[in-house]
């Protein structure tokens, strides 16, 4: 499988669905750890911690990436990052964690539809690389 990075610098921004709309859809399995009716959660396939989480919105409405966010965004954007909050708590990260949002192909980015990283379980370095 090619590299993170060599997955972003070839993803294309495009409004057909992508891989998170297949597991939102259920055809493609994951491991969810958390659902509501507007976030899904669940264990990144290959993890950069003991605790690896995805959280996605179940809607994408134009959300690609944060810097395509809008003001209509708004409230999805404060419920992904509320809703790391509850799932790192239920994952017993109590000694802190780490919340990462890649954007665009110099970000990493590799899906186009936004999704917040939750990594923990591990002592984190700075800076992030």
């Amino acid at each position: 499988m090619a590299s993170e990075k060599e997955a972003a610098l070839s993803a294309t921004p495009s409004d057909a669905p992508t891989i998170f709309d297949k597991i939102i859809s259920k055809e493609i399995p994951s491991t969810v750890v958390y659902e509501d009716d507007k976030v899904l959660a669940f264990r990144d396939i290959t993890p950069q911690g003991p605790v690896h989480i995805l959280l996605i919105p179940k809607v994408r409405d134009g959300l690609t990436g944060l810097s395509k966010a809008e003001e209509r965004h708004i409230d999805i954007l404060g419920r992904l990052l509320y809703t790391a909050k509850l799932v790192a708590k239920q994952e017993g990260l109590d000694d802190g964690f780490r919340i990462v949002i890649n954007d665009g192909p110099q970000g990493c980015q590799s899906v186009y539809h936004i999704h917040v990283h939750l990594i923990g379980g591990r002592q984190m370095n700075w800076p992030p690389g």
